[in-house]
C-alpha cells in the first residue's frame, strides 16, 4: 500500500511539473511581439505598438508561430518601395486584420479577419493596390475602429 501511494504521488508531481514546464516554456520562449514604445502606428482614434519587419527575413517570418498578440500591439511590414504585396497566413496561429498603407500614409486596403492556415497550400490575400506598409493587428480591431480606405496614419518608428 505504501509503495502504491509513493508511485501515485510521483505521478501527480510529474504531471504538475509537466504542466508548469509547458506553461513557462510557452510563456517565456514563445515568439511574441514585444511592445516597443519607440515604434507606434497611430490612427485618429488609436495607436498600436509595433514590431518592425524591415528585412526580407523579418517579413518572411512575420507573426508566424505567435500564439497571442496584445490588443494594442501589431507588426508593421516596411517595404523598400511601394508595390503590390500579397500576404498569406502560413504557420500563423491567430486571426489577423491586415491593413495596406500607401506612401502617403493612407489606408488603401483592409483584409479583415484573415484566418490562420494549417494546410500546405494557403490562400493569398492580394490587395492588387500599391502599398509601402502593411500593418497586422488582431482580427476584428479594424472593424471595431471603423477603419476605412483613405484613413490616414501617423508612423512613429525608429
Amino acid at each position: 500500500m505504501k509503495a502504491f501511494l509513493e508511485i501515485f504521488l510521483l505521478v501527480i508531481v510529474a504531471i504538475v511539473l509537466g504542466v508548469l514546464f509547458i506553461y513557462f516554456t510557452d510563456t517565456l520562449w514563445a515568439p511574441s511581439t514585444i511592445q516597443s514604445p519607440e515604434n507606434k502606428v497611430c490612427f485618429s482614434s488609436r495607436c498600436f505598438f509595433v514590431q518592425l519587419a524591415k528585412t526580407n527575413a523579418e517579413r518572411e517570418k512575420g507573426l508566424m508561430n505567435v500564439t497571442k498578440l496584445d490588443k494594442d500591439s501589431g507588426m508593421l511590414f516596411i517595404f523598400d518601395k511601394a508595390g503590390v504585396y500579397p500576404f498569406w497566413m502560413k504557420n500563423t496561429l491567430i486571426p489577423l486584420d491586415m491593413i495596406w498603407i500607401n506612401e502617403k500614409n493612407e489606408v488603401v486596403f483592409i483584409g479583415q479577419n484573415v484566418q490562420p492556415c494549417k494546410n500546405f497550400i494557403c490562400p493569398v490575400v492580394n490587395p492588387k493596390v500599391s502599398a509601402k506598409y502593411v500593418l497586422e493587428i488582431n482580427a476584428g480591431i479594424s472593424n471595431e475602429m471603423g477603419l476605412k480606405f483613405g484613413d490616414k496614419i501617423e508612423l512613429k518608428i525608429k
